[in-house]
């Protein structure tokens, strides 16, 4: 009898002790990106450095997605801690019936919050070093690969139509992951590509065979009404000079159903591990609070309260 006295009272004790350790511990899901992509490569770096600044209080679970329009549309159905990435301009066709979310009702979208930025979309346009072409007027005639479907696709192929170099270039018949031994074995000229940077395809190019990154102009900059971005001197191999180009933003969301204090660790737990982010991947070391200037949405309450005190800046349309 004194025997199942005790196993009765250690049983509870384990108990009590898991019971209290599951409801200390929060549990977030963090919709990304493709599992092939860089950002969902991101995405898993976060949920450890949100593990490591919460002191396991936070575990963030990453869920693959096929597209930011998606992560948006989830906002629909989801409930609780959910947290997703997407660029601020599909916060604002959400919660203004307009595009993909037409048939949409907003009134879910109108509860989403901005948490913190992470690195933008960046467009590169690569090119061989021997290639002699400097700038943009001089891809006419030559061979350039920008792949089919992506977002980088897309862009340059409106880049090329904006300044007059529709019809002009020719265009490689071959997905953007062939683009770096294509340039190495000559059959391309240049090939353009988005990515964060340093982008992982840009850096091989780089090691591999000389390249110079193409410059837009300013007035090529406000053609194409996306956000300008400098890439530093020195980011990629033998470019020793800043390339002026553009940027989609991207930032990381969540909705009012998350706890004002979670919402507060979350961003918390970002910016103190983000220098160690930069270690292992360096493309964290882009991001800045400056760049809650690109953010379309109110900050989550939670959210604001760390940038207050850390004495941040806020842009008064997102407070």
């Amino acid at each position: 009898m004194k025997l199942m006295r005790l196993t009765t009272t250690f049983a509870l004790a384990l108990f009590l002790i898991l019971n209290s350790y599951a409801f200390a511990e929060t549990r977030i899901t963090y919709k990304s990106a493709k599992t092939s992509s860089s950002y969902y490569q991101m995405a898993v770096q976060i949920a450890e450095a949100i593990k490591a600044g919460t002191n396991g209080d936070i575990i963030a679970t990453v869920e693959e997605s096929q597209g930011s329009v998606q992560n948006v549309k989830e906002v629909l159905v989801r409930t609780g801690n959910y947290v997703f990435t997407t660029p601020p301009a599909l916060i604002k066709l959400a919660q203004t019936s307009k595009g993909k979310f037409e048939a949409d009702n907003p009134e879910k979208y109108l509860n989403v919050r901005s948490l913190f930025p992470i690195p933008s979309l960046t467009m590169h346009f690569v090119v061989r070093t021997d290639s002699g072409i400097k700038s943009f007027s001089e891809l006419a005639d030559k061979n350039i690969l920008i792949g089919k479907g992506s977002f980088g696709a897309r862009e340059a192929a409106k880049y090329f139509e904006l300044f007059g170099l529709e019809g002009k270039i020719k265009l490689a018949n071959a997905e953007l992951g062939s683009a770096v031994q294509a340039l190495k074995n000559r059959q391309i000229d240049g090939f353009a590509t988005s990515g964060s940077y340093p982008a992982p395809n840009v850096v091989e190019a780089a090691a591999g065979i000389g390249i110079n990154l193409l410059s837009l102009s300013d007035e090529q900059v406000k053609l194409t009404k996306r956000t300008r971005l400098l890439i530093p001197a020195g980011t990629y191999p033998g470019v020793d000079y800043p390339v002026t180009t553009t940027s989609l933003p991207v930032v990381a969301y969540a909705t009012t159903e998350m706890a004002d204090d979670t919402a507060y660790q979350l961003t918390k737990a970002f910016w103190e591990q983000k220098e160690k982010m930069a270690q292992s991947n360096a493309w964290w070391g882009g991001v800045s609070t400056d760049m809650l200037s690109n953010i379309y949405g109110k900050l989550h309450p939670g959210a604001l309260r760390y940038y207050q005190e850390k004495g941040v800046e806020i842009p008064e349309a997102i407070r």
